[in-house]
């Protein structure tokens, strides 16, 4: 017992942790690394943040709009029941176009990673044309299925974008970039918001231009990411082409020696000849990848169950009662969405010196214990007066320890725990856990709050304890390490006797490599 605690103990610092004076020379020596991850990330998960915080700032006036639109078509008014239901709908089919887009993501980024990323672009250009178009044409039925089409570009690009970076980067600086993926969500969550002001474009005249934001950054993707190169893996693994990775390799890393990195690849390449591809649901029945799958699965369920929805909406609640006006709440959400960038840039700052099972472990348990303060502190504001004030602070304290753990070390998981062909296996499931996640909560959320009121937070707080515990003993340490070396982590961590074991692991002969082409 002794001796397993002290192996999970080992587990919580990183293996090999480069300096952080060692990371910024090499961050200098890969500028093309630095644009890549902008023109990846603005077309990539920005666009999923953009698309969760743009819907509240003109909500009033679509919902003028659907009313107009019924009255002119049907000469029917709408309750305010019929009213909130076609809003509902008109919000979560969001999500249903993101589970669509997770599912697809998986045949398009056969075809490479970068031409997925801009194959994606169209499904944006298409959705800003209808948002655009709604007012004009009088129909809100254009906003529904631009929505939807913004959630198949949403859908495809968080997979897509997470992979070509994660696969673009060295070794030594992955875990820093991987984080950048949950920070351009932060960016677009923050854009969603800034536009969204009255002073900018979310007035009773602009607003359809702010539906239609998502066009433009599209635009700029496809005009730039044409300069950068295809990802070195996927030439390498899935085309074969070493003469071309090798090229890709020099390009992104600049006066680095690219030697080692080619030699990873070719290690990985050795370990998965003459291993067909599967499909997910061959994934799923895959044994010797049951704790990686697991992982990946525990870590992306909780990511939405963590209550990070449930503070946000209670948050303009708690701004009121603090004494805020109404017309100034807009810019206290506003503070919201910048702690949360702001918090997502110190955590990729930081990740490279603490691990990421360290952060996973300290968010999730911050954030334990502010759901349990909160739940405290909103029960009471109202019989003392002084309460509503550390209310506020807990929300911001909530969402920073949201953003220093599962927020930044989440989205890459997929990418460091399967080895080439897995990953885009593995980034289907996690990415259609995630949208799932996100509908059930938009359909199921109001009703916990119209019978638990503030109590609603308890349901949350079993989901943030319970990810807590699994990462601290059943997930061992990524950083700085290759999923050959994680897959034998986990061999060690979970076999019963690994010195009694006769034959070798699965992990080794087979490698665990799975290629989706279907589901």
């Amino acid at each position: 017992m002794q001796e397993k605690r002290q192996g999970t103990c080992k587990d919580m610092k990183p293996s090999g942790a480069p300096h952080w004076d060692s990371r910024a020379h090499e961050q200098r020596q890969c500028p093309l690394i630095i644009a890549l991850i902008f023109v990846s990330g603005i077309g990539g998960t920005f666009q999923f943040g953009f698309g969760i915080s743009v819907m509240t700032s003109p909500s009033v006036f679509i919902k003028v709009l659907v009313n107009e639109t019924a009255l002119q078509r049907y000469d029917v008014v709408l309750s305010e029941r019929e009213l909130a239901l076609i809003w509902s709908f008109m919000v979560s089919i969001f999500a249903i176009g993101g589970f669509v887009g997770s599912l697809l993501a998986g045949w398009l980024l056969s075809y490479g990673r970068k031409r997925c990323l801009l194959l994606n672009n169209v499904f944006a250009i298409i959705g800003s044309a209808l948002m655009i178009s709604s007012k004009p044409a009088r129909s809100f039925e254009m906003i529904m299925v631009g929505r939807f089409i913004y959630g198949v570009n949403a859908g495809v690009c968080i997979s897509a974008h997470t992979l070509y970076v994660v696969e673009c980067t060295p070794t030594k600086l992955r875990g820093m970039v991987g984080v950048t993926v949950g920070s351009f969500i932060s960016l677009g969550k923050f854009t969603g918001q800034l536009l969204g002001l009255s002073q900018l474009l979310g007035s009773e005249h602009l607003w359809p231009w702010l539906l239609g934001f998502n066009g433009a950054v599209a635009l700029l993707q496809l005009l730039a990411l044409p300069f950068m190169p295809e990802s070195p893996k996927f030439l390498l693994l899935e085309r074969g082409d070493q003469a071309a990775c090798e090229k890709s390799l020099t390009r992104l890393c600049g006066s680095m020696d690219v030697k080692k990195e080619v030699e990873e690849i070719l290690k990985e390449k050795s370990a998965v000849q003459n291993v067909r591809s599967h499909s997910v649901i061959q994934l799923i029945r895959e044994k010797s990848l049951r704790w990686q799958l697991a992982t990946t699965m525990v870590a992306f369920t909780a990511l939405q169950l963590s209550g990070i929805n449930a503070v946000y909406f209670y948050s303009f609640e708690v701004f009121r009662e603090a004494g805020i006006q109404e017309d100034k709440l807009r810019f206290a959400a506003l503070g919201t969405g910048l702690c949360e960038l702001t918090t997502s840039i110190i955590c990729f700052m930081i990740i490279g010196r603490f691990g990421k099972k360290v952060l996973l472990i300290r968010g999730y348990s911050g954030m334990s214990i502010t759901l349990v303060l909160l739940t405290i502190t909103l029960n009471l504001q109202s019989l003392l007066s002084w309460m509503p004030y550390c209310s506020m602070v807990l929300v911001f304290f909530f969402i920073f320890f949201f953003c220093i753990g599962p927020a930044g070390v989440t989205a890459p998981l997929p990418g460091e725990l399967f080895t080439q062909p897995y990953r885009a296996a593995a980034y289907t499931i996690a990415a259609s856990l995630n949208w799932t996640g996100l509908f059930l909560l938009g359909m199921v959320f109001p009703v916990l709050v119209e019978h638990l009121k503030y109590y609603c937070f308890i349901i949350f707080l079993f989901f943030c304890i319970t990810i807590c515990l699994y990462s601290w003993f059943c997930m061992p340490e990524t950083a700085n390490r290759t999923p050959l070396e994680i897959a034998e982590e986990f061999k060690r961590m979970h076999s019963k006797s690994a010195d009694t074991q006769g034959k070798p692991s699965a992990v080794n002969n087979n490698l665990d490599i799975v290629f989706v082409t279907q589901l």
